[in-house]
């Protein structure tokens, strides 16, 4: 059994988009043709036309199912610091329970919204059992912070003790940020992980302050560690942006995905590019709005070999987690992106990252990557009152 769907566009995403093409899936879920207009294989068959694109399930490349309790608690563009502060001391005071209730409603409001993979951040095993339950596939990564050098192997040691409790989930150790990750951390997540071939992400230029500290030494984050009981007297300014300094310290096989980039530089992309590290940028336009009050500047990164991807952040710093949401966001800001490439940022380049392209990110035979309806199109852009239905 089958069921046929026609609509003004499909995005197979592997191949360029088809007017009037018709999706054969499963009741299972899988693909079992893509279909040109007019195909004769069509005639005898019941088909649902529909408005709008069909488009395959997105794949939300950044996000924290573990702060999703603390939605609307947090005011917003009050800057990162003054959010970062916020979590810490919200979380001190949250349930189990509470935790719990929200991470669930978050993952169930992905599925309806159309998401079938996510790359999670965890620092608690808290998620555990929501994800085990899940419809959805979930990468998890294991956030690590330790700024300090000589905490660097037990903070090491814990994020390896915290992903084998996740086990047989996916996952592996990642650092939460240059400014919050010693070199010497680095060092063993680039041996231990890097070698192994685990893919690593990294929040990365969220705030100015991250590069003024990389370069002068100066900003509001010496504030913060001397709030935090965190004495910094080791480190040393570096002359350059963040991004310049922890680059070298990706292994070279290493896939490795900067989060946000909202104050990258032309010049720290060039720096990327011939750093030859396999470097996948990703966009959480709202989150940025949220937080910041700012986007980074997207054209600058659409010209060069890189992926890019799209998440969503968490709730504590987002008012829902959606893609579409998340793509309208940007293409209102940046009305020169063609959908067709957006497309691929939210769903193939995801699941490539992931290693699940195999079952994900595009519309093939053989695949169940999720069917959505992207409705209140104009032809091939997004409009405000677009919407996403999903249908397998």
């Amino acid at each position: 059994m089958a069921n046929f769907y026609c609509a003004d566009y499909v995005f197979p995403v592997s191949s360029e988009p088809i007017k009037n093409g018709t999706v054969s899936v499963g009741t299972d879920g899988t693909i079992i043709e893509v279909f040109p207009p007019d195909s004769l294989e069509l005639e005898s068959q019941q088909i649902e036309k529909l408005d709008g694109i069909i488009v395959p399930g997105f794949v939300n490349s950044h996000c924290h199912l573990e702060l999703s309790h603390l939605h609307q608690k947090i005011p917003e563009k009050q800057g990162l610091i003054s959010f970062i502060k916020s979590v810490i001391e919200l979380r001190k005071n949250s349930s189990p329970g509470e935790i719990e209730e929200a991470m669930k409603l978050a993952d169930k409001k992905m599925w309806e919204n159309g998401i079938v993979a996510v790359a999670d951040i965890s620092n608690r095993i808290d998620s555990k059992k929501v994800k085990t339950e899940s419809e959805l596939y979930y990468y998890t990564f294991i956030e690590v912070l330790s700024f300090e050098p000589d905490r660097a192997k037990e903070a090491f040691r814990q994020a390896s003790e915290l992903l084998s409790e996740f086990s047989p989930l996916h996952g592996s150790i990642a650092p939460h940020s240059s400014y919050s990750a010693s070199k010497e951390l680095f060092r063993f997540i680039g041996k231990f992980c890097g070698e192994a071939g685990s893919p690593l992400t990294l929040h990365n230029q969220e705030s100015e302050d991250e590069n003024k500290l990389y370069r002068y030494k100066t900003g509001d984050l010496l504030d913060f560690y001397q709030d935090m009981g965190i004495n910094i007297d080791f480190f040393k300014p570096q002359a350059r942006n963040s991004i310049q300094s922890i680059i070298p310290l990706i292994p070279l096989k290493q896939k490795a995905m900067l989060v946000h980039n909202t104050y990258t530089s032309l010049k720290d992309i060039y720096f990327a590019l011939r750093s030859g590290r396999l470097i996948t940028w990703c966009f959480c336009p709202n989150a940025n709005l949220y937080i910041e009050n700012r986007l980074p500047k997207v054209e600058m990164f659409q010209y060069h070999d890189f992926g890019i991807t799209i998440g969503t952040d968490s709730l504590a710093s987002n008012s829902g987690l959606c893609i579409l949401s998340e793509l309208k966001t940007l293409h209102s800001h940046f009305p020169v992106l063609a959908l067709q490439e957006t497309i691929q940022w939210a769903t193939i380049n995801g699941a490539k990252f992931l290693g699940i392209d195999d079952r994900f990110g595009s519309i093939e035979k053989g695949k169940k990557p999720g069917l959505n309806l992207i409705t209140n199109m104009n032809g091939m852009k997004l409009t405000v009152d677009s919407k996403v239905r999903k249908l397998a």
